[in-house]
């Protein structure tokens, strides 16, 4: 998540942006339907095909990890994987790095996926089938992958991020206690190329369209992706799903689901031991990012933006609800 003073709509910055890029000027219209969370994203149009503008701070990302993105999705389209794909800028580059008078951004764009997001759907037992048997051949691809130029942080770099972010927090002693019972249970945890590689980690239902016409899912929004067992993406997925679903219902979707994904990957039942884990790491990882995102604070703040900060910290008292306990 970007630090809340990155929130706010900003329609000059990415218009200025997206110069870098073709694109139909009436189309500017689409900018009311911006979002802003991990990344600003602006939709636009070109030749009447929706596109979306991606941009972020330099200062809240890391380039090497953008660009092992990009390269990690350009493989999986090179292998007929249904995900989303760049639109080059007019120099045709993937990544621009502009400097604006709100300082320096990277930006991206990316073409619609087709279809339409999971939870749109019916949910039926067919399209749970095929979401995960998308996840599946996701993890199939992963283990046979190997970065050409750059390569994306691994579990191990982001703990110790969260580390290095709390160190100058004295009053997060338990947020602390967390990290270091998660390193040290993850390192006593076997890496074998058939369970470890390159994950998506947000294989949530709204990073995910199914597309009728073809009856499978096509996969957007790489940003968070990090090395860690293949089990994280699975716990990801089916924790998003009982937004979704019926409690009385779940444990059948979640067969549907496990069913889909052994069609294309058969990952070990020993590795299901973790999940306690994966889910701790997420709830972590999850309640650092916010609690630097909310730590600058303004004098007269917007109704709006003091909502969501007592929001936020809302989510971070469930999610620091198991800091420092046994795993």
């Amino acid at each position: 998540m970007l630090k809340l003073k990155y929130l706010f709509d900003n329609s000059d910055l990415a218009e200025m942006l997206l110069g870098n890029w073709e694109y139909d000027k009436e189309s500017i219209d689409l900018f009311k339907y911006y979002r802003i969370s991990s990344n600003a994203i602006y939709p636009f149009q070109i030749r009447n095909k929706t596109q979306m503008l991606r941009f972020s701070p330099k200062s809240e990302k890391c380039q090497t990890n953008i660009l092992a993105e990009l390269e990690f999705i350009s493989y999986l389209r090179s292998k007929q994987y249904g995900v989303l794909e760049t639109a080059l800028s007019k120099n045709g580059e993937e990544l621009i790095e502009a400097q604006t008078p709100w300082g320096e951004y990277f930006a991206s764009v990316f073409k619609r996926v087709a279809g339409i997001q999971l939870n749109k759907t019916d949910l039926s037992d067919f399209i749970i089938f095929n979401y995960g048997k998308a996840l599946g051949k996701l993890h199939q691809l992963s283990s046979e992958y190997k970065p050409i130029k750059n390569k994306r942080w691994s579990f191990s770099d982001v703990l110790n991020w969260i580390h290095n972010t709390l160190i100058d927090l004295p009053h997060e002693t338990s947020a602390l206690m967390e990290t270091k019972l998660l390193q040290d249970y993850f390192y006593s945890i076997p890496i074998t190329k058939s369970n470890f590689g390159l994950v998506h980690y947000d294989f949530e239902y709204d990073n995910v369209f199914y597309d009728e016409a073809s009856h499978s899912c096509n996969v957007i929004d790489f940003d968070d992706a990090m090395y860690h067992w293949y089990i994280m993406d699975i716990v990801r997925a089916l924790d998003s799903m009982q937004d979704c679903i019926p409690a009385e219902m779940f444990q059948q979707k979640k067969q549907c689901f496990m069913d889909g994904y052994r069609t294309e990957y058969e990952l070990s039942e020993d590795m299901l031991s973790i999940e306690p884990a994966c889910r701790r790491f997420a709830n972590l990882y999850g309640y650092v990012r916010v609690l630097r995102s909310i730590e600058e604070k303004w004098e007269n703040e917007p109704d709006w933006l003091v909502s969501l900060r007592e929001e936020l910290i809302k989510g971070m008292k469930e999610e620091s609800s198991w800091f420092g306990m046994e795993i």
